[in-house]
């Protein structure tokens, strides 16, 4: 198994959850090889997934968007991020980032001991992410473990069984180097705050091609005005508008790339009514007119200013 082929987009449902299967139900555990700088918008876009995720930072320098938290992470620097702990990477350069994600099931069965005494108590911790430091003796065996994984995905085939050794030998070493001691439910304010939240995105999704005001989104879960950007800023660090933008603009490029349609009724479909906004707007975030856009090669990233669209 060489490395597997990078994608350029991340594709999610309503809900951000990414829809890339990470394997396969027989071997749930997928290795990537990616430059961050060569995804849409310079950034992997927010998402979330059942499979826990380790990633390494061998070249540059990004941002790690966790949860609410945001970490800048340098080259030799590693990071794990939890079960369905939504995330999002930005680049600024080229980051070379090597990664992995697997279901925890891989590793042991669920009504295991070993699962129920080492695996379950990290899934249901309160931490969302643990960073990873070569200064850190601990930490440093996690990514010398981390590139030993990697190696064997670039150099052995990927080697099924030498794998599923390591990554046991990799949790170990979580186990071991994490704060686990909060094993607790999240707080019930925390999953009123993210239903809320996923509640806002649904109708955004849904409604984008019509107009929609802050008003409208603060409605549907019949919140303040001022609430709604509280928790647009906190959990995905924007407002529900540029969300609505940036939005609309990812469903404009997949109609370009996927469709003959013209580009003023590209735009008129995906909920701008001035063609010359929807240009400019479009400009910024690709750094290519739409027209550009559609003729470039699809192995083409132009490069790009705004943010990485989620493409359903």
């Amino acid at each position: 198994m060489q490395a597997q082929e990078a994608h350029t987009r991340i594709v999610t449902d309503e809900s951000l959850r990414e829809t890339i299967p990470h394997g396969n139900e027989a071997y749930p555990f997928r290795y990537y090889l990616e430059d961050i700088w060569q995804f849409d918008f310079h950034c992997i876009d927010w998402h979330w997934h059942a499979e826990v995720e380790f990633v390494l930072i061998r070249k540059g320098t990004a941002d790690f968007l966790i949860g609410s938290e945001r970490y800048v992470l340098g080259a030799g620097t590693g990071i794990f991020i939890n079960s369905q702990v939504v995330h999002r990477f930005e680049a600024a350069e080229s980051v070379i980032i090597p990664n992995i994600v697997f279901l925890p099931s891989l590793l042991a069965q669920e009504d295991s001991l070993i699962y129920q005494k080492y695996i379950q108590p990290v899934l249901c911790s309160s931490a969302e992410c643990q960073i990873f430091s070569a200064d850190d003796p601990g930490q440093a065996e996690i990514l010398r473990t981390l590139s030993e994984i990697f190696a064997v995905q670039e150099t052995e085939n990927g080697c099924e069984i030498r794998t599923a050794q390591l990554l046991l030998q990799l949790w170990r070493l979580l186990y071991e180097n994490m704060d686990i001691t909060e094993n607790m439910p999240a707080p019930q304010t925390a999953v009123r705050t993210q239903a809320q939240l996923q509640i806002m995105l649904q109708y955004i999704h849904k409604n984008y091609p019509c107009q929609i005001s802050l008003d409208d989104i603060a409605e549907t879960v019949m919140l303040s005005k001022s609430s709604v950007l509280n928790i647009f800023h906190k959990n995905i660090h924007t407002s529900p508008i540029n969300y609505l933008v940036n939005y609309r603009l990812k469903r404009a490029a997949k109609l370009l790339r996927t469709t003959q349609g013209s580009v003023s009724a590209i735009a008129r479909d995906t909920g701008f009514d001035n063609v010359g906004y929807f240009c400019r707007k479009f400009k910024e975030a690709f750094q290519a007119t739409p027209g550009e856009y559609r003729k470039a090669d699809r192995g083409v990233i132009y490069s790009e200013n705004g943010k990485h669209g989620i493409v359903n």
